[in-house]
């Protein structure tokens, strides 16, 4: 059975390095466990939409919530699913610097990503929306 995870949190060390530290941790352990995603980063603040089978899924996030690189981590949102969304990507990555404004003002009230401030399923459509305007690098 497939399921998608989508939580948010806030970065302990901002810095370039420990930020692509996680995203390369994801893409070497995710393949193998059948689990694919986006992370989403900016102002300090991720959200991560993670799909795959339920236990990998579970075990993954409770890894996450006790990384000690996360803090604030909130389920956002968890469903079963038919198919994946974002099963292209072992773990793709949004280039905020890429992201026009008015995509994010179309989902919350300032031009910031801010997932604390607003529904999950605001934040997966907002997820989907960059996926759609090709916003994502790291496909592979």
């Amino acid at each position: 059975m497939l399921v998608r995870l989508l939580y948010a949190s806030r970065a302990i060390d901002t810095s370039p390095g420990a930020i692509e530290a996680i995203l390369a941790q994801s893409r070497s352990h995710n393949p193998g466990c059948g689990i694919t995603g986006i992370l989403c980063y900016g102002g300090g603040i991720f959200l991560q939409a993670i799909e795959g089978g339920r236990m990998p899924v579970s075990e993954l996030y409770g890894h996450i919530q006790r990384d000690g690189r996360h803090k604030d981590v909130v389920l956002l949102h968890y469903e079963e699913i038919s198919e994946r969304r974002f099963g292209g990507w072992t773990m793709g990555q949004v280039d905020m610097s890429r992201i026009n404004a008015s995509i994010l003002l179309k989902y919350a009230e300032k031009p910031e990503l801010d997932p604390y401030s607003v529904s999950g399923k605001v934040s997966l459509a907002l997820l989907e929306e960059l996926m759609a305007t090709a916003s994502i690098i790291g496909r592979a």
